[in-house]
């Protein structure tokens, strides 16, 4: 698998190289993928980089501080961004123990690994474990003390990726506000982002949203076609997305916690192209679609109709289809890639060229997965 993993990696870079827009996603600067690992077939990390490197992307986020994979990026172009397990958090409550984390994960591989942020934890608020919550922003705070200790806190931030859950109201997304039952851990939360300048990530995913009532969410609002939108009536601010639409309602959220102009980003976003009988919208067409109209408005570098001048940085989940995630078949199948690096279906974008330009500059990496018609 790895010579195979190589030699498409290889064919990639010959056809980006005579394409006419050279590179996948050149000049996308805020654009990251999801590089999960639950899988027991997937490449070894220096083929996952070269599969990277052919694509263009830039930006990683990892589930872990896997040190084959710190290591193997070593010298890259790639920005990672790592995460402290949730089961590590009452740990490194205490400085010393954060203080010892950081110079035995992070500090080995610095500055030759890019690693630009640590997420602390994942979906904390939300988890069903609710012990975690208090363990949250003191780790937090011990992991950034141990990065100043070191003088590495003004190269990496310190956050930590939420579930969209933790609003009790997002539509429409003027409404959007946090659950009370965290209001006083969020407000924490929020005052240490607000005196780092660390983003607030969110995990995304309108595809639950049509899962959920496909009846009454309009499939092209949730998969960036073209459509009528909506317009909240109390900005009168227009929405033609649905992730747009969350990522504003997560800003009016914080905003109502007395705090503004904290970055939002999205730490997760995909659709599956594979579900079970129930798991309506997983499907190959649907995740095509989803994937290719992010990356090309990621080509534009927008923002949401709340901060039209603020890019918004948003990392696809997920790189590979990783075989050992529990749960539903969804959750095996959010790939773009399979394990052996074929694609699971075509991402090709029409690049940077306005729909109405009579430009045939695209970019089409086909795969031998059915074709999706665009």
């Amino acid at each position: 698998m790895a010579l195979l993993c190589i030699r498409i990696a290889m064919i990639l870079v010959l056809f980006l190289a005579f394409s006419e827009n050279y590179g996948f996603l050149r000049g996308v600067t805020s654009l990251g993928i999801n590089y999960g690992q639950v899988g027991n077939n997937l490449p070894q990390p220096e083929k996952v980089l070269d599969l990277l490197s052919s694509l263009k992307l830039t930006k990683a986020r990892i589930y872990d501080t896997n040190p084959q994979i710190l290591t193997a990026f070593a010298n890259s172009n790639v920005e990672l961004i790592v995460t402290v397990e949730n089961q590590m958090l009452a740990v490194l409550m205490d400085p010393q123990q954060a203080f010892q984390w950081v110079s035995t994960h992070i500090k080995p591989y610095f500055p030759a690994t890019r690693i630009t942020g640590i997420a602390v934890g994942n979906e904390v608020f939300t988890d069903s474990d609710t012990t975690l919550l208090a363990y949250l922003v003191p780790a937090i705070v011990s992991i950034h003390g141990a990065l100043a200790q070191l003088g590495l806190d003004s190269y990496i931030h310190v956050s930590t990726p939420n579930s969209l859950a933790v609003l009790t109201e997002s539509y429409p997304p003027s409404a959007g506000s946090f659950k009370t039952e965290v209001s006083g851990i969020m407000s924490q939360y929020l005052q240490f982002l607000s005196s780092t300048k660390a983003p607030f990530w969110i995990n995304a995913y309108p595809y639950f949203a049509y899962k959920d009532k496909p009846d009454e969410v309009p499939l092209d609002y949730v998969l960036f076609n073209p459509n009528s939108g909506m317009i909240d009536p109390h900005t009168k601010l227009h929405y033609d997305n649905m992730l747009y639409a969350q990522v504003d309602a997560v800003i009016f959220a914080i905003a109502r916690m007395g705090f503004d102009g904290i970055e939002v980003g999205v730490s997760e976003t995909g659709w599956p192209s594979k579900g079970d009988a129930d798991e309506v919208g997983a499907m190959v067409d649907n995740a095509a679609a989803y994937n290719k109209n992010i990356l090309r408005r990621q080509f534009k570098n927008e923002g949401t109709p709340l901060r039209p001048n603020m890019r918004l940085e948003i990392y696809l989940f997920a790189l590979f289809n990783e075989d050992m995630k529990p749960g539903p078949t969804s959750e095996r199948n959010y790939g773009l890639f399979q394990p052996d690096c074929t694609m699971v279906y075509s991402v090709g974008i029409s690049a940077l060229s306005s729909p109405s330009s009579t430009s045939s500059a695209s970019i089409s990496l086909t795969s031998s997965a059915t074709k999706v018609k665009t």
